[in-house]
């Protein structure tokens, strides 16, 4: 009997599932065939170029990642707060090379800079005996027939590692960003602002070509003989040449005069308005770099923007637009990632009550609950992300 290529849709849909699953993960999984999900290879580039040489990414990813790692995070269930816990102990001491901000400094930088971060677990004998933050460069997705994970390569240097994703536990944790057009991988700040980032760079690199040249485009030696003709031998230009390299570019030789004989003369030169705004669009590629990875420019010193009043306006909006979302999409995912393991439903999220920067907008918070005399006791600690007291 002949199969037609499409069949198995049709029996997926006339059979029922036997547990759970989205009816597109077939259709997902069809696309890839098993085969290796390759992450975009530009993203490894764009680190190279974005973040490594480039101050402003650079300063804009630690900046984030260093304020997520340091929120400090509690541990509770729906009826308490726990002061000792099993999890609480794993993430202050994850592995034995990484303290808990280490680890998540490492983690939000992943993720900041390729859109995933992934985390391996080291089985133990209830929840895993280690944590490590694993290179998103080197990891490939490997989808299943039901278009979820069944594995990932971990690649270096032609050797590659699979961790199976079918078991029960997972070893993995796969954290993303959203992508509109990846089923499988997140969209990087990184990616979103590489206009900004090659336009940033290229100006860095014509101030470089300034500086290396007196700091601006000095002038021109004109060369006039007695005969009337303006063209040096072959000797005369070479001599020129030298003598210009020796003794009048470089930082030592600044300002030095310079003696023209035989017909040379100087013809002083300026910048071109094209070059005097050259300084403007390396700012705006600045603003544009800050904007993508939502840290207000103000926060990274870049001049000329006037968007929040003063600087705790700013900072207050770095926290609560961009560290604040990211830390508790991260502690949301790994806290139902090790949950599996301990067999209790407890998360992990960031302890608002002890970030400084929120602690105006907290307070105000906390007044309006408690001077609110229509709600109970129960319905306040849940508006403030309290869990509901034991019941006597």
């Amino acid at each position: 009997m002949e199969v037609r290529m499409f069949d198995f849709l049709k029996r997926g849909a006339a059979t029922a599932p036997e547990a759970k699953a989205s009816a597109t993960g077939p259709v997902i999984s069809y696309q890839s065939s098993g085969r290796v999900a390759w992450s975009p290879r530009d993203a490894v580039s764009l680190t190279r170029t974005g973040f490594q040489a480039n101050p402003i990414a650079f300063r804009a990813v630690k900046i984030i990642a260093e304020a997520a790692a340091a929120l400090p995070m509690i541990c509770q269930d729906a009826e308490r707060r726990f002061d000792v816990h099993p999890l609480l102990e794993l993430i202050r001491r994850p592995n034995a090379a990484q303290g808990r901000a280490d680890f998540f400094e490492a983690l939000y930088a992943q993720l900041l800079l390729f859109g995933n971060a992934y985390l391996e677990a080291v089985a133990g004998t209830r929840l895993p005996s280690e944590l490590h933050v694993l290179r998103a460069d080197r990891m490939n997705l490997v989808p299943g027939p039901d278009g979820w994970p069944a594995a990932y390569d971990y690649t270096v240097g032609g050797r590659s590692l699979r961790f199976d994703m079918t078991g029960g536990l997972q070893p993995i944790c796969h954290i993303k960003t959203f992508h509109p057009q990846d089923d499988h991988y997140g969209l990087s700040p990184m990616q979103a602002a590489a206009v900004a980032l090659d336009v940033h760079s290229s100006a860095s690199r014509w101030s470089k070509a300034l500086l290396d040249n007196a700091a601006r485009p000095s002038g021109a030696i004109v060369y006039k003989g007695s005969d009337g003709q303006g063209t040096l031998s072959a000797d005369q230009y070479d001599r020129l040449v030298t003598e210009i390299e020796m003794n009048h570019q470089g930082a030592r030789n600044a300002g030095r005069p310079m003696l023209l004989e035989g017909g040379l003369d100087w013809k002083p030169m300026g910048f071109s308005p094209s070059d005097m705004e050259f300084h403007e669009t390396k700012l705006a590629a600045a603003r544009e770099i800050a904007i993508a990875f939502g840290v207000p420019p103000m926060i990274l010193g870049i001049p000329g923007e006037a968007t929040y009043a003063n600087y705790q306006e700013a900072n207050r909006a770095f926290y609560r637009l961009t560290v604040l979302p990211l830390a508790m999409k991260v502690a949301a995912a790994v806290s139902h990632w090790l949950a599996a393991f301990g067999g209790e439903e407890v998360e992990l999220r960031p302890d608002l009550d002890q970030v400084p920067a929120l602690a105006v907008e907290r307070d105000q918070q906390w007044t309006r609950v408690g001077g609110a005399e229509f709600l109970t006791t129960a319905e306040k600690r849940m508006l403030l992300g309290l869990p509901r007291l034991a019941e006597e």
